[in-house]
């Protein structure tokens, strides 16, 4: 049989959020986070391929629905209003996808309801 003791010791010493150690609770989905990309903000806390440094983006007059998916007829989470601050992580095509703060709402908008990059 082999001897396990240098493996239990080295478990025992594992520390750090990224330790092997069992399971990890999952988001609730009103954080920046999806399985790809998250917000740099969350570096630390919770491990994906990548981390993004927002993008702020000011809501242009008229404001802008905040919806839950980039298809066009997905639910609307909320409004954002004129001169909102959207923190952009993702841009697809015509959508941009962010949130107002590290702890929400998160969603996607059309890139030109957010004043455009200078």
């Amino acid at each position: 049989m082999a001897d396990t003791s240098d493996i239990t010791s080295w478990h025992k010493r594992a520390q750090g959020p990224f330790a092997l150690a069992g399971p990890v609770a999952r988001a609730d989905g009103s954080m920046p986070l999806r399985g790809d990309l998250a917000h740099i903000g969350l570096a630390g806390k919770y491990f994906v391929p990548h981390y993004a440094v927002p993008q702020p983006r000011t809501v242009l007059p008229g404001g802008a629905p905040l919806l839950a998916s980039s298809d066009g007829g997905a639910e609307e989470l909320c409004t954002l209003l004129e001169g909102d601050s959207f923190e952009v992580l993702d841009v697809i095509g015509v959508w941009a996808w962010g949130c107002l703060s590290l702890e929400g709402p998160v969603g996607y908008v059309l890139l030109d309801r957010l004043e455009p990059l200078v």
